[in-house]
């Protein structure tokens, strides 16, 4: 399995960045990389992504707890897993950690496109996004952060942004 992790801190209170940040829905809107999230119920998720070709997985959620950890597992499509913890720093300022792990897609020639830049690559782009979201968090105007309400595009780069997202997430925003 390939791994990967990156951090942010983001400026608010925690309880406010584990509720937007557990909000999958959302992450077209500030992440290139994801064209969809919808729920099949409160446990289950589609994802779609466009990272080194074109990726879709069903995933189930696991360890949730409130305020502090977030995680999921592939249960079919793209095997891929992973956890999001949160840490308040400060009364207004919370650190984000992703861990990401996956099994590049076509057996060994995978392998060998991770090692030779593919791993590098959504690296950067999931750092990039997860500082997407740190702004988002801090630029946003009053009201738009509410993740059951609002259709704000918190990055001009994101895949919402572009018009890069699918038709069913579309019909979700």
């Amino acid at each position: 399995m390939a791994e990967h992790h990156a951090a942010v801190t983001v400026e608010a209170p925690v309880h406010q960045v584990y509720a937007l940040f557990s909000h999958f829905n959302d992450f077209p809107k500030f992440m290139h990389f994801i064209k969809e999230v919808t729920y099949y119920d409160d446990q289950r998720s589609h994802w779609v992504a466009d990272i080194a070709g074109r990726h879709e997985w069903d995933a189930e959620n696991e360890n949730w707890v409130p305020d502090q950890e977030i995680g999921w597992h592939a249960v079919n499509g793209l095997k891929n897993a992973g956890r999001v913890t949160f840490q308040a720093t400060g009364p207004n300022e919370t650190r984000v950690d992703v861990f990401v792990s996956y099994e590049p897609p076509l057996g060994p020639l995978g392998e060998v496109g991770e090692n030779l830049g593919v791993g590098q690559h959504f690296q950067n782009a999931l750092q990039e996004d997860l500082n997407h979201f740190a702004r988002m968090v801090h630029d946003a105007p009053p009201g738009a952060l509410d993740p059951t309400s609002s259709s704000y595009l918190f990055n001009q780069r994101s895949a919402a942004a572009l018009g890069d997202t699918t038709d069913e997430q579309n019909a979700t925003m």
